[in-house]
């Protein structure tokens, strides 16, 4: 009976005694005043009474080893971005709360790697918030967070990234390469980003609009040096896909550099390599900006038939084509395309059917007088449309009215040829088929 009265006592002090080493492990060799301590600021904490909570914060923070409680680096990192802002004004002071905040987050990273995401992330935000004042350690520090979070960083860190690279760019620091890396890096991850709803979807997609216009009004990629940077790359390697899409994405942003021989030739690239409507609609404009008809019509209507473009995709498409088509004189093919541009999209129906009207009203007719000015009729049925599909378009539409229709015949005119007001008349005239009624000036 002794024996097992002893076996069960030694038993129980084998268990105290590891459970003690247990909880110095933890919570240090003077386990009791750190526990202490974490308990006296964790109140303080808990009612947001800073002041408070801070002595004793520092002294579990001294006391205890990083590994103790994770809320002990994260309660941290709140009360020293507390500190820093009562201290603004004291520069020396406020610098090293900065280095104190950026110690406490790298214990966070390096002790309890569950959370190394969010904290890298926080780490960045507080650098933008605290360092700005160190533009070259900021830029250091945000691109050693992004080269560890990759597509996991927040999306508004691309921003700051971004800004503080163009910043040393224009102070001389940092080479238009890198900038141009960086802008490359932070398309690429953001479009990496897997959204768990809708709302975060929009706010990514508003972060890539916004770090491309942020890229694109800095002025950073000039085309010259473009040309100069990825030029011979490219002619290293001219069947790289995904140089190809870079050289493509990075000219095509860039005010006056669609209209060379680089982007033509990577653009050509993308689009033997991975045929898209984008690729096509590239070519189209490379094409029409060189004055190839031919081309810019067969590329563009390659991008209308390609599968992934939507029919409010491709009704813009064939508008553009419309557009194109009318300044190069084309007129029976820009009325064409703008045809189809009204069936697939209706929401543009105004500009549709004014350009369709000015194509009328600028054709040349042959024939006799009624023949020769049937023409304006047309124009003008278009430009009544026009305006009654979008008011915004009334002034200009009235203006044209009133221009096309001090060429009507004049009533003893239309007589002549046994026309009069209010008869129907078929146009046939440049390729192009009308049903309209006549009108005469008096």
């Amino acid at each position: 009976m002794k024996r097992i009265v002893l076996l069960i006592s030694v038993a129980a002090m084998a268990l105290f005694a590891s459970s003690t080493v247990s909880a110095q492990g933890k919570f240090g060799p003077d386990s009791a005043e750190c526990i202490k301590y974490l308990s006296y600021y964790t109140e303080y904490y808990k009612q947001k009474n800073y002041d408070s909570a801070l002595p004793n914060w520092r002294k579990a923070y001294s006391l205890c080893p990083p590994t103790a409680r994770y809320s002990m680096l994260s309660d941290g990192t709140t009360l020293i971005r507390n500190l820093i802002t009562k201290n603004a004004k004291n520069a020396v002071y406020r610098a090293k709360l900065v280095d104190s905040l950026m110690t406490i987050y790298d214990q966070r990273v390096q002790y309890w790697p569950k959370y190394k995401v969010s904290s890298l992330n926080n780490k960045a935000l507080d650098m933008y918030n605290y360092m700005k004042n160190d533009p070259e350690k900021l830029f250091a520090g945000l691109n050693d967070v992004v080269a560890q979070t990759k597509e996991n960083t927040r999306a508004n860190i691309f921003l700051f990234q971004l800004n503080t690279a163009i910043d040393l760019f224009h102070e001389g620091t940092v080479d238009a390469e890198r900038v141009i890396g960086i802008y490359e890096d932070a398309i690429k991850y953001l479009g990496m980003m897997n959204p768990k709803n809708d709302t975060e979807k929009r706010s990514i997609d508003k972060t890539i609009e916004d770090v491309e216009s942020l890229f694109i009004t800095s002025h950073v990629a000039s085309c010259d040096n473009l040309v100069a940077l990825f030029g011979p790359r490219y002619e290293a390697d001219s069947q790289n896909l995904d140089l190809a899409k870079t050289v493509v994405r990075m000219m095509s942003i860039t005010e006056g550099c669609t209209d060379n021989d680089l982007f033509l030739n990577a653009v050509t690239t993308v689009y033997n390599l991975e045929p898209s409507h984008t690729s096509a609609y590239y070519l189209y404009k490379l094409y029409a900006g060189r004055g190839d008809v031919d081309n810019a019509v067969k590329y563009m209507e390659e991008a209308v038939a390609a599968e992934e473009s939507d029919a409010v995709t491709d009704g813009g498409y064939y508008y553009e084509l419309a557009a194109f088509c009318f300044k190069s004189g084309k007129s029976a093919q820009a009325y064409s395309a703008a045809q189809k541009a009204l069936e697939l999209d209706p929401s543009i129906a105004g500009k549709a059917y004014m350009l369709m009207g000015t194509i009328w009203g600028s054709i040349v007719c042959p024939g006799n007088d009624i023949e020769q000015r049937a023409k304006y009729w047309v124009a003008v049925d278009f430009m009544n449309k026009a305006k009654a599909a979008d008011e915004a378009l009334a002034e200009d539409a009235n203006g044209l009215i009133r221009q096309y229709s001090a060429y009507y015949p004049q009533t003893a005119e239309a007589f002549m040829y046994d026309f009069t007001n209010g008869q129907s008349y078929t146009v046939s005239c440049g390729g192009m088929r009308a049903t309209t009624t006549v009108r005469t000036q008096n």
